[in-house]
């Protein structure tokens, strides 16, 4: 009797210490109206990121490996925000074709999903969900986000299983999702009622001068706070600039190392380097700023591949080469069938907003530039299921020049070796094959007739 005794309490142990040992999470769920084979998710710091597959009848489950956070859920332009702790087993159920207003969280640990559904319901009821609320004036603007925020501290004020530490913690967010709606206000007024003088009065922003900029804890939580503190530096970099004379990217690296928590120093070089190190025109001042001032062993090793990478696409360097690239006239085209004229390329593509901003102004350049020794080809980096969509759109568009669809969309050779991180992206390239400018200026900018003058275009 003793012996069977003895070995439930063994039992039981391990089975308790089994259970501890879980750092898992459940998701499952079943979508209804299915057009997707997968989800997509993601923690908030991008360190988790898994793909859930789909089956046919619409039903989904997946195990895991979970860090506790907030999370996104990506259904095609859909975004579900969850928040996720090991142990957790939630269960999400919506229709596919309307995502907002189907959406069904249950299961263990799944209360402050719910809240966060509520949550951006509340913020579409009251702020709306297109860009009117920045029309209204100052006094209705901040009672509308004043509303929103007393509105969300009374709900959280009555949900019922979720811990206090959690609710004190969205409390401080919700705050400081008010001051950062207080700050861009006079940015955002200023562009969508197109006054650009726009200036908010005295003292509307007092509020933020109470902020403290070195909560570890608040910028870990919070995407606002976080947001807030690097509004707050690169307002500190402006000063610098304007004194100095400093490169705005360089004056933010070098104002960000004066921060002693190397938390949220380390988060800021890194976030601000990860696709700046890209664009800047200083690579090695940018370069020796980021790794004076950064202690994260994996943060500098990520940076330095970058910077590596971008070396050999540095001014006088040999261009990679595209080969065979498919041509909207009919054939391929490569890099080398240009040699001998100076060739700016526009890397683009159909979804991309800005890139079709640029249209007009390519378009006006190209015509002035007609009969000279360049050629102005335009590589599209759409998937290979909207290659008819690129086709319309240079119909439709009337686009000119040499119009290429990359032969592996972002993934391309080309694209990679160029380290292009975001689009639309110019690249300037001499007769020879060499680089002039792996960062051209736009076509909307002046700088660029100022580039084609210093290289007698």
């Amino acid at each position: 009797m003793k012996k069977k005794l003895l070995i439930i309490v063994v039992l039981v142990i391990i089975s308790c210490k089994q259970e501890s040992n879980i750092n898992y999470a459940i998701v499952s769920g079943k979508i209804t109206n299915k057009d997707v084979s997968e989800l997509f998710l993601s923690s908030k710091d991008n360190s988790i990121k898994e793909f859930i597959k789909v089956a046919e009848d619409g039903t989904f489950r997946d195990t895991i490996d979970i860090m506790e956070g907030f999370y996104t859920l990506k259904v095609k332009k859909n975004i579900i925000q969850l928040y996720l702790k090991a142990k957790n087993n939630i269960v999400i159920n919506f229709d596919e074709n309307d995502v907002e207003n189907s959406l069904s969280l249950s299961g263990t640990g799944s209360e402050i999903s719910i809240y966060l559904a509520s949550k951006k319901n509340k913020k579409n009821e009251i702020l709306g969900t297109d860009t009117s609320i920045y029309l209204l004036g100052e006094s209705e603007y901040k009672e509308k986000i004043t509303e929103l925020k007393s509105t969300l501290i009374s709900e959280l004020d009555e949900i019922k299983g979720i811990s206090e530490e959690f609710i004190l913690k969205e409390k401080r967010n919700i705050y400081y999702s008010y001051l950062l709606s207080l700050n861009k206000y006079e940015r955002y007024h200023a562009h969508y009622a197109k006054k650009e003088d726009f200036k908010v009065s005295e003292g509307y922003l007092n509020e933020l001068e109470a902020v403290s900029y070195s909560n570890e804890k608040d910028f870990l939580f919070s995407s606002d706070y976080e947001n807030l503190v690097n509004v707050y530096y690169h307002k500190k970099a402006a000063e610098i600039v304007d004194k100095d004379g400093v490169d705005e990217d360089i004056a933010f690296l070098k104002v960000v190392n004066g921060i002693e928590n190397e938390t949220i120093k380390n988060k800021l070089l890194y976030a601000n380097s990860v696709y700046g190190i890209t664009y800047t025109k200083k690579l090695e001042d940018f370069y020796k700023e980021f790794m004076k001032g950064c202690t994260n062993e994996k943060y500098k090793t990520k940076i330095t591949e970058s910077y590596n990478k971008l070396i050999k696409v540095s001014k006088g360097q040999p261009s990679p080469r595209f080969v065979n690239y498919e041509n909207f006239l009919g054939g391929t085209t490569s890099l080398d069938d240009l040699k001998g004229k100076y060739v700016y390329i526009d890397v683009w593509a159909t979804w991309c907003g800005p890139c079709k901003t640029e249209i007009p102004f390519l378009k006006k350049v190209e015509k002035k530039y007609h009969g000279k020794n360049i050629e102005f080809v335009s590589i599209s980096i759409d998937l290979a299921k909207d290659h008819d969509k690129w086709k319309t759109m240079i119909e439709d568009k009337e686009l000119k020049g040499i119009q290429l669809l990359a032969d592996n969309d972002w993934k391309s050779d080309f694209i990679s070796e160029y380290l292009v991180k975001g689009i639309p992206r110019f690249i300037l390239i001499d007769p020879a094959g060499k680089i002039i400018n792996s960062n051209a200026p736009r076509p909307s900018s002046e700088k660029l007739i100022e580039l084609f003058n210093e290289n007698n275009i």
